[in-house]
């Protein structure tokens, strides 16, 4: 009998996702690993920066907040630039929402600040549609290995690729 309840409890455990499993087929959970404090560090626009990333969740775990806030200051001592994000997970279209607002160009909620993305592997790649031909992708990839987080953002532009940022987030200590 202890041999049978063995063996039985062996083939449950091996029927059981692993944790990269489940992460990979929750969408949710991809986006529990971003909640924290974090450090962005890298390029944007050829300059190398620091950023302080808080993510929480709000409004009854519907939203992912980021809120990004740049060290490097301006000519009156604000941050030199200053975002909120909101991501959500839409299971019926089986997508991610996300609504970018940033200090770049206040004073509009306009369509080309939200967009939706598809998920692939551990990467959410937001397209924000700025016009017929110009776009900005923005991609964040999760390294499980290290538990950190890459985002890149391209510019496309009348069928043209810039890269605008290669950034790194780690967990802030």
């Amino acid at each position: 009998m202890r041999t049978i309840c063995l063996i039985l409890l062996w083939a449950f455990s091996c029927a059981l996702p692993s944790p990269a499993q489940k992460l990979a087929s929750d969408p949710v959970k991809l986006l529990d690993r971003l909640a924290g404090n974090w450090i962005l560090q890298g390029t944007i626009a050829g300059k190398q920066t620091t950023h302080d990333v808080h993510a929480a969740w709000i409004l009854r775990r519907e939203y992912l907040q980021l809120h990004e806030v740049s060290r490097e200051k301006n000519a009156s001592g604000d941050p030199a630039y200053e975002a909120v994000i909101l991501i959500s997970w839409d299971p019926k279209a089986n997508q991610y929402s996300c609504l970018w607002l940033d200090s770049t160009e206040g004073g509009a909620l306009a369509s080309y600040v939200t967009c939706r993305a598809i998920r692939a592997a551990d990467a959410i790649p937001f397209v924000f549609t700025i016009s017929p031909t110009d776009s900005i992708h923005t991609t964040f990839s999760y390294r499980g290995e290290t538990d950190t987080w890459q985002w890149v953002i391209d510019n496309l532009a009348d069928g043209k690729t810039s890269r605008f940022a290669t950034l790194s987030l780690s967990r802030a200590k």
